[in-house]
């Protein structure tokens, strides 16, 4: 009982962040109708911003995550204007394409800068372990850690867009850009908020990501970055909460797969998942049907 326990908390907290990084996914879609699939190698650049802040600066690792969450906004704002920003009227297939070579531009800048070998990250969390049922439940700091700012950020996040004069002009580009605009929106400006909204996140995600799986490489966010989109298609992309039950439900399956099944097939499992919810709602658990203007 208390292994499953281990691994059910275990799977919440990966789960946790799969659900921050599903953010800037879900956000961007919402607002911008586009998928940024760079978006993973903006949780990459993070670490290694916040890696060389920490293990080759020395500073402390507060202000190397405040350095990560400032390159990475940057850099999700930089992208947003030079690449999609020019592409705001073309197709889908466009977006997309431009998208994917941002995620191959930003591994090979990372390769020609810190090579290709594996870096071992220092964890950011540095608080004792929570130790219950007598020694037999030990739930690691980073676990407490990553779950506790996921449910920080859902509240603000969720806050700062029903509460703010800004995050009510996101719901109404997310609803009508064109209606916006004639409204005296600035839509540009609204959704590179957006990119600055996710990408900080990311470099959020980044840190604890690499504190969970001490290991940075060019190519560490490609793959949280596929099953965090996952999440946020799973829970309904567009919808911020769909963003959290699906990053939670899809790392609490990723790890009891790993633990029960096969830690081979636990991500065929995980997508196997995904196809069968979206046979049955396409849409999403939480997503909602868009009626297109004709």
């Amino acid at each position: 009982m208390m292994s499953f326990l281990s691994y059910f908390i275990s799977g919440v907290s990966l789960g946790s962040i799969y659900a921050i990084i599903a953010l800037g996914y879900t956000m961007v879609y919402g607002i911008a109708r586009m998928l940024n699939f760079a978006h993973g190698d903006v949780i990459m650049i993070g670490g290694f911003a916040i890696f060389t802040a920490v293990t080759t600066m020395g500073l402390p690792p507060m202000v190397g995550i405040l350095i990560g969450v400032v390159v990475c906004t940057v850099l999700g704002v930089t992208i947003e204007r030079v690449a999609y920003r020019p592409l705001r009227g073309a197709s889908s297939l466009a977006v997309l394409i431009t998208a994917i070579g941002i995620s191959y531009l930003l591994q090979n800048v990372a390769l020609l800068i810190f090579g290709s070998n594996s870096h071992q990250f220092t964890s950011v969390v540095n608080l004792p372990n929570l130790v219950l049922a007598d020694g037999k439940l030990n739930i690691s700091s980073t676990t407490i850690v990553a779950i506790v700012a996921c449910i920080v950020i859902m509240i603000a996040l969720t806050t700062f867009i029903n509460k703010t004069r800004t995050g009510q002009a996101m719901l109404a580009v997310s609803e009508d850009r064109g209606a916006a605009s004639l409204m005296g929106i600035d839509v540009n400006k609204t959704i590179a908020v957006t990119f600055a909204i996710g990408s900080a996140l990311a470099a959020i995600a980044g840190a604890l990501l690499c504190s969970a799986y001490p290991s940075l490489t060019p190519y560490t966010g490609s793959m949280p970055g596929i099953k965090a989109f996952t999440a946020a298609v799973f829970g309904g992309i567009g919808s911020i909460p769909g963003a959290l039950l699906g990053g939670i439900i899809l790392g609490v399956i990723e790890n009891l797969s790993k633990a029960y099944i096969s830690s081979q097939l636990s991500d065929a499992i995980v997508f196997a998942v995904l196809i069968v919810v979206l046979l049955v709602r396409p849409t999403g658990i939480l997503g909602r049907q868009i009626n297109e203007k004709v």
